[in-house]
């Protein structure tokens, strides 16, 4: 009887050759953009994905950073790709459920369709270690002795830690003077430097970061965090989400989002892709396939049109 890892091997070899049997494999490297910078929890999922997918797809499988404008910029150039399989989008759903909503970024949500959901994240609030905010109390009292004066960085107007924001502002009734950066090494770079009073971000760019965490929106504390109360849990009931995955241009050919979809799904089960999601603290599955991924984009979609206009940000 073969062994398990003659087995495994064995598998990785059929692998690009049942793309191909699907009636479609690539005919040069396949590009991923990913629209945040280099060293965002996005770009190391991203990375790791890629090397996944080169195996399955026996072509190589590059990441590219175009990132700017929230997202908008790198989403905008996939949207303008070859609708051929060769390019791909590595984003949040935001990009797609709330940037069409505020403006007009060049591209409508219809765009790109869904190729396989690879990752979900939480937000949390952290400032740093010496700040003098010590809990979530405190930082809501100092805004409100002081409004607008209390400022917060975040990857960008309209992603997501920048909402979650807002939603907290609108919750506890005061003004927070929001500062918006290009992505979150710039943002934690900041916050460290003190720059910027508290940041908004997604929790598992805080790892190895030594930051203080004072909440987190999330329905529940996170496994990893246990210690860390929700933002809900001190008395504000603001828990966004943000979830994403692998997207491509639409009007890709059907037998091509097949084996992509294929391809992504094997990689993001893989024991490697796997390793590196728990570091940035990823639930334990977070992978789903393009029909699920197609149903829960559409239901971000609407909720996000709906706090915008809430909140006065949609267009």
């Amino acid at each position: 009887m073969l062994s398990k890892s003659v087995r495994a091997a064995l598998a990785l070899l059929l692998l690009p050759a049942t793309a191909m049997a699907q009636g479609w494999a690539p005919e040069r490297p396949v590009t991923i953009v990913n629209p945040y910078a280099a060293g965002s929890t996005t770009d190391t999922l991203a990375r790791t994905l890629a090397q996944g997918m080169t195996a399955r797809l026996a072509q190589p499988v590059v990441v590219q950073n175009r990132d700017g404008a929230a997202g908008g910029i790198g989403t905008a150039f996939v949207t303008r790709a070859a609708p051929d399989g060769h390019t791909l989008l590595f984003a949040p759903a935001v990009v797609l459920s709330v940037l069409p909503a505020r403006g007009d970024p060049g591209y409508g949500p219809e765009a790109l369709v869904p190729i396989c959901q690879t990752f979900e994240n939480a937000m949390a609030i952290a400032v740093r270690p010496d700040s003098p905010f010590t809990t979530l109390a405190d930082l809501v009292a100092a805004a409100r002795a002081r409004p607008g004066a209390v400022t917060f960085g975040h990857q960008g107007i309209a992603s997501i830690p920048h909402l979650a924001a807002l939603e907290l502002a609108e919750a506890a009734r005061l003004q927070f003077q929001d500062v918006p950066y290009r992505g979150e090494p710039a943002v934690l770079t900041d916050l460290r430097a003190g720059r910027v009073d508290f940041a908004v971000t997604v929790m598992g760019s805080l790892a190895g970061q030594n930051m203080r965490v004072l909440g987190v929106f999330a329905p529940a504390r996170h496994p990893l965090m246990p210690e860390v109360p929700t933002v809900a849990e001190q008395g504000f009931p603001v828990a966004p989400t943000s979830f994403g995955g692998l997207f491509a241009p639409a009007g890709t050919p059907q037998a091509a989002r097949v084996a992509l979809e294929a391809a992504c799904l094997a990689a993001a089960r893989d024991e490697a892709y796997r390793a590196v999601a728990a570091r940035v603290f990823q639930p334990e599955t977070p992978e789903a396939p393009a029909d699920a991924l197609a149903a829960r984009l559409a239901r971000d979609i609407a909720d996000k049109r709906r706090l915008l206009t809430a909140i006065g940000a949609a267009r």
